[in-house]
């Protein structure tokens, strides 16, 4: 089969590969539609140990079960395999497993392949009036879910947020917070062309960092994880206030932890999703809650390079691509 492959820091291949082999419990997907990550970039850029080259990126995808009784079934995957039986598993902690693992990353390859083997259990049904390639989006939006379910839960309900970042993680923060009942949302995003399309294609309000009120938002949600967006975060949620944090932009630096603690702020780090949080975003999707999902753009998996290439260099106005092997 032809993949995808990274070969090290700005390289990719397109190439043959040996044909994904499904082990016990599970089944053999015709990838259809996969959308570049955030990791994946920081993986392309060579900042990312945990994913060693040569290696298959590639995890947020949907595609069509070949072969079995589920044959020609559709699907989006969450790519999490975790053990089912340890503490955090059984609390509906899925992500916090020991045991976890994620496609993209050894010993799992990846989605940037025309097939994928992914255990049964990871896979949700999608209705045939769906698209695949926004049944993709199902992994991006559920970071930004999880992220809102655990903000609004520590409050109880909110009336402001604002998102850092207008990438795919911070749009599908802003429609989730939209999604749970927060209906004033504002975003910060420093690129002009990119505000522009949050506005005309997701209409989502866009300013640049120095124009949003100090003090002002129930939530804030950092979808990069710079220094400078956690010292925007520090400063712009209100006393009482919760900051839900998502992106690994930065290990460290930037929290104001003096007035975080005079104020009596929340601070959530927010890994992925569990299970139930990628079940609900999904059929949040299905349902049409999140918007109609249009501010995409496609371009074929053996073009997927010159994509890296094109987000590298700043010349994507879309929040997501999504390849088509």
């Amino acid at each position: 089969m032809k993949a995808l492959v990274y070969t090290g820091p700005e390289a990719l291949d397109y190439r043959d590969v040996p044909d994904a082999a499904p082990k016990e419990g599970e089944v053999l997907i015709r990838v259809e539609s996969v959308g570049i990550c955030g990791s994946d970039m920081h993986a392309y850029l060579g900042h990312d140990e945990r994913r060693p080259a040569p290696l298959i990126l590639g995890h947020e995808a949907a595609g069509v079960i070949t072969g079995g009784p589920r044959d020609g079934q559709r699907v989006t995957i969450n790519p999490l395999v975790t053990c089912g039986t340890c503490r955090a598993c059984l609390a509906g902690q899925d992500n916090l497993c020991p045991e976890r693992q994620i496609i993209s990353m050894p010993p799992r390859d990846g989605a940037f392949a025309e097939r994928l083997a992914m255990p049964e259990g990871n896979l949700v049904p999608v209705p045939d009036e769906v698209p695949l390639s926004k049944a993709a989006l199902a992994e991006p939006i559920a970071c930004g879910w999880h992220t809102v379910r655990l903000s609004l839960a520590v409050l109880g309900g909110a009336e402001r947020a604002l998102v850092l970042g207008g990438g795919a993680i911070g749009v599908g923060a802003a429609l989730s917070l939209k999604a749970q009942g927060v209906n004033d949302v504002l975003m910060v995003e420093p690129n002009a062309p990119r505000r522009r399309f949050l506005e005309l294609y997701c209409g989502l309000p866009a300013l640049t960092p120095d124009q949003a009120p100090e003090a002002a938002y129930d939530i804030v949600i950092d979808g990069v994880g710079f220094e400078a967006t956690r010292a925007q975060a520090s400063a712009l949620v209100r006393p009482g206030g919760v900051i839900g944090h998502i992106g690994l932009g930065q290990a460290a630096g930037g929290l104001d932890i003096r007035r975080m603690t005079l104020q009596e702020i929340t601070f959530i780090g927010t890994y992925t999703y569990t299970a139930q949080d990628f079940r609900d975003t999904a059929h949040a999707i299905f349902e049409g809650r999140l918007g109609p999902l249009d501010w995409t753009e496609r371009r074929a998996l053996a073009e997927g390079a010159k994509g890296f290439a094109d987000i590298r260099a700043g010349r994507v106005a879309s929040p997501k691509i999504i390849l088509t092997p």
